[in-house]
Formats: structure tokens, sequence, C-alpha cells
């Protein structure tokens, strides 16, 4: 798709169609993938995403979940709050800087995200799996990241 800029700035029609439906897709992805996880673990989607992280990194700091998400500080903080409140996970002091703590995933923690990751998986294949060959799904991830990492470098040289 050859991209022609406006002179007056206003973005090509492709970029701002291709921009709704990325948004709708990953709205209407969602709300599938969150109905789900609710319906077979009472685990809503938001607090999956932060579980897994929790789970991945090694004395994880909710400073760790904003990053890998791309989201706040605050808005994490609140998340696993919730998440604790509902005994899947615990915050500990962090033994290398006292003015954070360390979250963990307790054992109930960890037994929920387990079966959920695999409730997440049959729902993916369905949604997005059946949906496009291997190739064109691989090709579609592969721009994703690198669309991804272009905006964060446009992030980095902004701050």
């Amino acid at each position: 798709m050859e991209v022609k800029y406006h002179p007056s700035g206003a973005p090509p029609v492709e970029l701002v169609g291709l921009f709704s439906d990325l948004v709708r897709l990953e709205t209407e992805l969602w709300d599938l993938v969150d109905h789900r996880l609710r319906g077979e673990h009472d685990l809503p989607l938001s607090w999956f995403e932060p579980m897994e992280v929790v789970d991945r990194v090694v004395d994880c700091r909710v400073v760790d979940i904003a990053e890998a998400l791309s989201i706040t500080v605050g808005g994490v903080s609140k998340l696993v709050d919730r998440i604790e409140h509902a005994g899947w996970c615990v915050r500990a002091p962090n033994p290398n800087d006292a003015r954070s703590s360390v979250v963990t995933l307790t054992p109930a923690g960890r037994r929920v995200l387990e079966v959920a990751q695999g409730s997440l998986g049959n729902e993916l294949a369905v949604r997005l799996g059946a949906g496009v060959s291997p190739e064109r799904l691989a090709s579609f991830a592969s721009t994703v990241r690198d669309l991804r990492r272009h905006i964060a470098d446009q992030l980095g040289d902004a701050r």
C-alpha cells in the first residue's frame, strides 16, 4: 500500500481505516476473550494479563507490569490491589529496594492462571488462528511487532 500524506497533515484515508480496523479488532477480541475467561474462571482479562507478567518476571514490581502492558503505574497498582483482594497474588517488601514491593502469585493464582491460559489459547485459535492462514497470521504478527517497535522508538526520541 502506497501511503501519501496530504499537505494539510491530515492522515491518508488508508491509515485512518487501518487505525479504525485495528481498534475495533482489539475491542471485539478483548470482549470475546474476557467473556470466556470470566465465564470459565471468574477471571477478567484485565487481571489475567498482569498475572501473566507476575508469573514470568522474577521479583516482579508494579512498574514491571506497567512497562510490560503499556499502562500506568497507578492503574496497575489498583489492578494488583483487586487481584490481591481476590487471593490470587500477594505483595511483599522488595529486598532490593525498600521503596517498592514485589508481587507474586499465590498457589490459587497460579492454578487459575494455568487453566485460564488454556482457555485463552483455545479462544485465540478459534478467533484468530482459524481466520487466516498461518503464514498470513505470522506476517501480521511480525508487522504489528515492527509497528510497536517503531512507536516505542518515537516515544523514546520524545523523552
